[in-house]
C-alpha cells in the first residue's frame, strides 16, 4: 500500500509517533513530508501553501492509496490547492487540539487555529485521537465555538466529527520498558517535561516550597526539552533545590541511555501540566518503574485510574496538593514499602501496531 504521511508541525512527539508508525508497518510503502516545528501561527495556516505550491507538489500528485496527516495539517485548503488528493482516503491523527491549549500572556488571540481543527476534522475520513480527553475537549470546544457564530451555522458538525473519531494512543517503544532497577534509599523524583509555561513550573515551585517545610531529604531531577526563552520559575526552582540540597540532574539529557537510567532510578514522576493530551513523558517514566504523582485531571485518569493529586486553578492549592503526594511517597520510601507502579504495557507498539494496521487499512479500503 502506498501511503503519504504529512506532519505539518513536526514537533518531537509528532516525530516520535510517525517514526514508530512507519517502523511498525514497514511492509507499506511510506513517503513522509514534514515541516519544522517553528513559527506556529504561520505554519498552521501556511502549510497547505508550502506544500500545495512548493517542491512537494509533484509528490502530492502521485497516486496514493492512503494519506495519514497530523491535525496541524490544513487539510481543507490542501485538498483545494491539490485536487488530485481530494478523494484519496485520509486519516487524521490528533496529538492535541487548539480548544484546550493554554494561551501564553503574549499570544495573539485568534479563533483561526480552532477553526482549522474543525475544517481538518471535517475533511478527514478517519479521525484518531491520542486520548479520550483530547477527543472530548475538541468536541466540546468546537460546539462552544459554533454557538458563538453570529449566523449561518450548519447543524450536525460536531456529530459528524464524533461519528468518525476514536481513540488510539501514541504507543511507547519497546526500549522504554526497562526491567526493575535498584532505587536509592533517598526519595528521588523526576520532572521531565518541556520547560514552558503550560507545563506548570509555577505549580512546581509552590510544591517545592511547601515540601521543603517537612525537612525530608530528597533529590529532584529536572529534565526535559529547553528553549532559548523559558519562564522565570525555573531559576527559582533551581534556587529552592540548591537551598534544600535536592539538586539532581538538570536540563536536557543528551544521552537517551542515561535518561532511561535516570528514570529507572527515580521513585516518582511529577507532572504539574496545565494540559497534557496524553502525557508521553509521564508514561515512559512509569514504564521505567516510577509511580505517577500527577493531577487527577487531563488524560491521566485514562491510564492510571482516579487517585491523583487534586488540581486547582489556585497555584498555591495545587502546589500544596502535589507536596502532600510527594510526602506520602517519600514516607513510603523511608519505610521500605513498595510503591504502586501502574502497568502500562498495553500502550506499547507491539500491543497497538495491529490496531493501527486495522484502522488505517479499513480507511484505505473505504
Amino acid at each position: 500500500m502506498k501511503v503519504l504521511l504529512l506532519s505539518a508541525y513536526d514537533a518531537d512527539s509528532h516525530k516520535r509517533w510517525r517514526q514508530g508508525l512507519v517502523a511498525a508497518l514497514a511492509d507499506w510503502a511510506w513517503t513522509v513530508l514534514t515541516l519544522p516545528p517553528r513559527y506556529f501561527s504561520w505554519r498552521v495556516r501556511g502549510n497547505s501553501l508550502s506544500w500545495g505550491r512548493g517542491e512537494a507538489l509533484d509528490t502530492l500528485r502521485q497516486g496514493w492509496d492512503l494519506i495519514v496527516a497530523t491535525s496541524m495539517t490544513d487539510l481543507s485548503a490542501l485538498r483545494g490547492l491539490v485536487p488530485e488528493i481530494a478523494r484519496i482516503p485520509t486519516a487524521v491523527y490528533f496529538h492535541e487540539n487548539q480548544f484546550d491549549y493554554p494561551r501564553s500572556n503574549d499570544a495573539v488571540s485568534s479563533i483561526e487555529p480552532q477553526l482549522l481543527n474543525i475544517y481538518t476534522a471535517l475533511c478527514g475520513d478517519l479521525l484518531l485521537f491520542n486520548s479520550e480527553y483530547n477527543r472530548s475537549t475538541l468536541l466540546s470546544g468546537a460546539e462552544a465555538l459554533l454557538r458563538r457564530f453570529p449566523d449561518a451555522v450548519p447543524e450536525g458538525v460536531c456529530r459528524e466529527i464524533a461519528d468518525k473519531s476514536s481513540v488510539l494512543p501514541v504507543p511507547l517503544e519497546a526500549h522504554t520498558f526497562v526491567p526493575y532497577a535498584h532505587k536509592p534509599a533517598r526519595p528521588t523524583f523526576v520532572w521531565n517535561h518541556r520547560w514552558e509555561y503550560d507545563k506548570g513550573p509555577d505549580i512546581l515551585c509552590a510544591a517545592l516550597q511547601d515540601f521543603g517545610r517537612h525537612h525530608i531529604p530528597y533529590t529532584l531531577h529536572m529534565v526535559g526539552q529547553q528553549f532559548r526563552r523559558q519562564p522565570a520559575e525555573f531559576d527559582r526552582i533551581r534556587a529552592l533545590l540548591e537551598a534544600q540540597g535536592a539538586v539532581g540532574a538538570w536540563g536536557y539529557q543528551e544521552s537517551a541511555q542515561a535518561y532511561r537510567q535516570l528514570l529507572a532510578g527515580s521513585h516518582g514522576v511529577l507532572s504539574t501540566a496545565r494540559h497534557d493530551f496524553q502525557g508521553l513523558a509521564v508514561l515512559e517514566a512509569v514504564a521505567a518503574g516510577c509511580t505517577p504523582l500527577v493531577p487527577d485531571s487531563l488524560a491521566y485518569p485514562e491510564w492510571f485510574g482516579e487517585g491523583g493529586w487534586q488540581y486547582s486553578d489556585d497555584v498555591e492549592t495545587s502546589g500544596a496538593n502535589l507536596s502532600a503526594a510527594m510526602k506520602r511517597c517519600a514516607e513510603q520510601v523511608a519505610r521500605g514499602e513498595s510503591l504502586q507502579v501502574p502497568d502500562v504495557s498495553r500502550l506499547g507498539w507491539p500491543e497497538l501496531a495491529g490496531q493501527y494496521r486495522q484502522r488505517l487499512s479499513q480507511c484505505a479500503g473505504a
